[in-house]
């Protein structure tokens, strides 16, 4: 068996790749380029991809499947970036990753924290020496209703840390879960909108998801609520939150993943001219923090990734069943 990586980062991801190799007794190669249809002979002689969130298209997939791929593993738990479609009608077994909940829940919880006590504008007044308190005063979590949305592995988790705060805690998802119900009473997602000082998304990137936080949602929302959003950016509309932020109706909002991120992280882009207004108009706003989609960036996490997609991939070529297989 053997094992092409894409976008493999070296620094952290090779070392795991390395020696989950010789543990699980299967060859690799890679790269730290992303996939495209000039580096798909890369691939050629491998029987399996392992990738990140990199744009899986009918032709990349055609690409990939003409060289002997029968099977993709995406080093993440979204695959909105896969065409799943496309990918099953060549006959691709597919799989994410699964790793442990609390690195994003704890990412959670730092930038709700953040937001309430406008951690940004302080640190930025505070390096060009604006010692001053005016404009910065922030809220304790403790008074305030929190609303998550979505409490699968890691909505849960939030729910969990949360309670240890003394906040009020809302839930929404269509399947629900005793454990959320001992520290949460679940709603209707517009309840739990209208009543939440804070709400935090951890749905899926699925398809009937996209925009489920939009200019009606937003309306919804109480007068200078908080938005986080350490899921995928697909859920929010961005171009809503950004009227809604600058109306001065949101107070303010947290993201680590935001629409059409792809080709920004994680890359260093630093000497380019970005064509991506709707981020630079979010980093500008004093009450909105934007970061580079990393809650899942711990080295527990990392290994998980790496690990669980080599796991699946080999549990397919021995033509059984793998638990975080993607099946539609």
């Amino acid at each position: 068996m053997k094992i092409f990586a894409f976008a493999l980062r070296p620094y952290d991801e090779l070392p795991y790749l390395d020696a989950i190799s010789r543990q699980l007794d299967f060859s690799y190669d890679w790269t730290d380029e992303y996939p495209t249809l000039e580096n798909a002979h890369l691939a050629r002689g491998a029987d399996a991809l392992n990738i990140i969130t990199n744009p899986m298209t009918p032709e990349l997939l055609d690409a990939y499947h003409k060289l002997g791929i029968r099977a993709i593993a995406t080093r993440s738990i979204g695959y909105d970036h896969i065409d799943v479609a496309h990918a099953r009608s060549l006959g691709m077994r597919l799989a994410h990753a699964v790793y442990p909940p609390e690195g994003v829940a704890d990412y959670t919880i730092m930038l709700i924290l953040m937001a309430l006590r406008r951690a940004k504008f302080v640190f930025k007044q505070a390096a060009v020496q604006d010692f001053s308190l005016a404009g910065k005063i922030g809220r304790d979590l403790s008074s305030c209703t929190v609303g998550v949305v979505g409490t699968g592995a890691i909505g849960s988790c939030v729910v969990r840390y949360l309670s240890g705060f003394g906040c009020r805690i809302l839930a929404y998802d269509p399947y629900e879960r005793a454990e959320v119900r001992e520290h949460a009473r679940y709603t209707g997602l517009e309840e739990l909108l209208a009543a939440s000082d804070v709400v935090t998304l951890h749905a899926p990137g699925l398809p009937e998801n996209h925009h489920m936080i939009g200019e009606k949602e937003l309306a919804l929302m109480p007068e200078g609520a908080i938005l986080v959003n350490a899921a995928r950016g697909m859920l929010v509309d961005t171009a809503a939150l950004i009227d809604a932020l600058e109306s001065g109706h949101l107070g303010g909002a947290a993201l680590d993943t935001i629409e059409d991120e792809a080709g920004l992280y994680y890359l260093d882009r630093s000497r380019d001219i970005l064509p991506h207004r709707d981020r630079a108009v979010l980093d500008a706003l004093p009450n909105v923090i934007v970061s580079p989609h990393m809650a899942f960036y711990t080295a527990r996490d990392v290994e998980g990734m790496v690990r669980s997609t080599c796991e699946a991939l080999l549990a397919f070529s021995r033509g059984e069943d793998a638990p975080n297989e993607i099946l539609g």
